[in-house]
């Protein structure tokens, strides 16, 4: 039987010594010029996937030695159509070749057999003897209800990886629907988090280190909602986007974590990945992208393992 998520996850957060994911989200158009100045910022399509995809193996390179995770967006890629989910199927195994635990950013979502469709694509599935292998994690919407979440869980289950539902995001409109508050006075996002509790507290859910294979997606800048959610969902690991380019300052995730200082996943994206575009890092680091984006790497993981106590 494959290895509990939450445990394999726990156990690289406590190899690294950083409870810290990097974003992969390739755009084309900010890569370095290394890697643009040979067909341009109008290359043709195959060109511009092809620098995209050698960015990112570089970019995985660098980080395998700081981060136990990426995360990385699945529509950067499937903007490409065929060949770009074929770059992304290569880029998954790459990374989980140099160690690095995937989770797959898909914030999926439906019913029935269209979320077991979803649930196959993403987690992986086997028919006779061959194996279609992807993703150690994925997210989903939390929006549709158990129906929507229990395929994704359930496959979860059986092939030992783990699902972010998402609960309350950091973009600004969120708050006209995800905290507006029921009859009985809790916040329409409170009452999604109450569901996941609900799934992350089944018996078959939980791993050996305490923690679920359900997780929750929170990015509240709210701190007291942040704490909030903490309680009501304590057996889940939050994955946290926000730090750096979103403005996420260190001290705004420390109410995401436990007592113990674990139960957290903090996200930085643009801020690390992108790293040469930022004055204070090209200048210390030269002509070297990668050198860039591995400075910028070290100083997010000692921000937030700062904050992680």
């Amino acid at each position: 039987m494959a290895e509990h998520f939450a445990d394999r996850l726990i156990s690289a957060v406590l190899a690294r010594g950083a409870p810290c994911a990097v974003a992969l989200d390739p755009v084309y158009s900010s890569l370095p010029a290394e890697l643009t100045s040979r067909v341009g910022k109008t290359a043709p399509v195959a060109a511009e996937l092809s620098a995209i995809l050698e960015f990112s193996r570089r970019v995985l390179r660098v980080i395998v030695s700081h981060v136990p995770v990426v995360k990385i967006n699945s529509a950067y890629f499937e903007r490409y159509h065929a060949d770009g989910v074929s770059a992304l199927d290569e880029l998954i195994a790459e990374a989980r070749r140099l160690g690095l635990l995937v989770l797959a950013d898909v914030k999926r979502g439906d019913v029935g057999h269209t979320a077991e469709m979803y649930a196959d694509a993403c987690l992986g599935w086997a028919k006779g003897g061959e194996v279609f292998q992807t993703a150690d994690a994925v997210t989903i919407s939390g929006y549709f209800g158990r129906d929507g979440a229990a395929p994704f869980i359930e496959s979860a289950k059986r092939s030992g990886k783990g699902v972010f539902v998402l609960v309350r995001t950091s973009n600004p409109s969120a708050a006209h629907i995800q905290d507006v508050q029921a009859l009985d006075g809790r916040k329409v996002h409170e009452i999604v988090a109450a569901q996941v509790a609900q799934w992350a507290d089944a018996d078959d859910a939980i791993g050996k280190c305490g923690y679920s294979l359900v997780g929750a997606v929170v990015a509240t800048r709210n701190a007291a909602d942040a704490r909030r959610l903490r309680e009501i969902m304590p057996r889940s690991i939050f994955l946290v986007p926000g730090y750096g380019a979103q403005g996420g300052r260190p001290e705004d995730f420390q109410p995401y974590f436990c007592r113990s200082g674990g139960g957290a996943l903090v996200v930085a994206g643009r801020s690390v990945i992108f790293a040469h575009s930022a004055p204070a890092y090209r200048d210390e680091s030269g002509n070297s992208w990668e050198e860039c984006v591995e400075r910028a790497c070290r100083d997010f993981v000692a921000d937030i393992c700062r904050v992680a106590v």
